[in-house]
């Protein structure tokens, strides 16, 4: 694989579209009766290294109580014009951060995903810590946070063990929380379409064969807003797929079909996962943990809580609308 100095953003979460959907439905949902954003606010980070939302933000309307939380207010501009509150703050200022939870009731939390030419591990349990001494004394009546399949208790292993601490950490202290794992994201595929139709290669650093649960940033979205506008009650851990598992060679299928080319798997093997990701410009210590969880998501290192969630968004749909942009 080519060398690249930064990894392309397409790949990284799309933690921005989750969110404005959840954004969308709360306006939509919010009764119209009376003041609406005395009814039901709702605060949402905006992850501020991903981008993968442009095409397909679900645009906000006049009037909707949902506060956007980002370090740079440029990046919210188009969820300001349509009616949403834009709160500016460093992650790690957790004053600042508490008082804007005290703005709402419920929150959509999130941890973004930390620059992974750093320690992402390190970066992201300080970004944790920082949001959870935030929600001390915020107030809030109910939480909705993002995790990932797969997520277990241990370090030095990405999103799993950061995500997990996370799970642990919401379910200890008072308030109301509800945990989304979200399956491996369809966007993580649609981000290497450029390759894919110069090439007709789609790289991929799972088994060619390797079924496992995939989903849509939209889908998690709707379930994250269902949960958001849910009973406090509603709380726990539980798990969003697609309708069904995928393979890698689905996903070549679905780009094949739509790219009216033929498209062939390219495995990366596990022994050369962590020098794959310093060519995209990891860290070594990113690097190591990101090979952690692609390891254990092959090895089928995965709990389930109960049965999953199915979203309605397939695969071959969902390539196709994201190359048809």
């Amino acid at each position: 694989m080519p060398t690249r100095k930064v990894v392309d953003p397409e790949v990284r979460r799309p933690l921005a579209q989750i969110a404005d959907v959840i954004c969308q439905e709360a306006h939509d949902r919010v009764p119209r009766g009376g003041d609406a954003k005395k009814e039901l606010p709702c605060t949402s980070f905006l992850a501020e290294q991903d981008r993968s939302a442009r095409r397909q933000r679900a645009l906000l309307q006049a009037g909707q109580a949902v506060t956007v939380v980002t370090r740079d207010a440029q990046r919210a501009e188009a969820l300001a014009k349509e009616g949403a509150h834009v709160a500016v703050a460093d992650l790690r200022d957790r004053d600042a951060l508490r008082d804007i939870f005290r703005s709402g009731q419920r929150a959509f939390v999130l941890n973004p995903p930390a620059d992974p030419s750093t320690d992402t591990d390190e970066e992201e349990r300080q970004n944790l810590a920082a949001i959870l001494a935030a929600l001390e004394g915020s107030g809030l009546e109910k939480i909705v946070a993002a995790s990932t399949y797969g997520a277990f208790e241990g370090d030095r292993c990405g999103d799993l063990t950061v995500l997990h601490a996370l799970e642990t950490q919401l379910l200890a202290q008072p308030i109301p929380s509800a945990i989304n794992r979200g399956g491996y994201y369809f966007s993580n595929w649609a981000g290497m379409a450029g390759m894919v139709q110069e090439s007709g290669l789609l790289p991929s650093f799972f088994p060619a064969d390797l079924s496992i649960a995939m989903v849509a940033p939209h889908d998690l979205g709707l379930e994250a807003a269902r949960r958001m506008m849910s009973d406090v009650s509603d709380i726990g851990i539980k798990h969003i797929e697609g309708p069904e598992h995928y393979t890698p060679n689905d996903v070549a299928a679905a780009f094949a079909e739509v790219l009216r080319r033929e498209v062939e798997v390219q495995e990366i093997p596990q022994d050369q996962l962590e020098n794959t990701f310093t060519q995209f410009g990891f860290s070594e210590h990113a690097a190591a943990s990101y090979a952690c969880m692609t390891r254990r998501l092959i090895d089928g290192k995965i709990e389930m809580v109960g049965d999953a969630i199915k979203g309605q968004t397939g695969l071959k749909s969902y390539i196709a609308s994201a190359l048809k942009g």
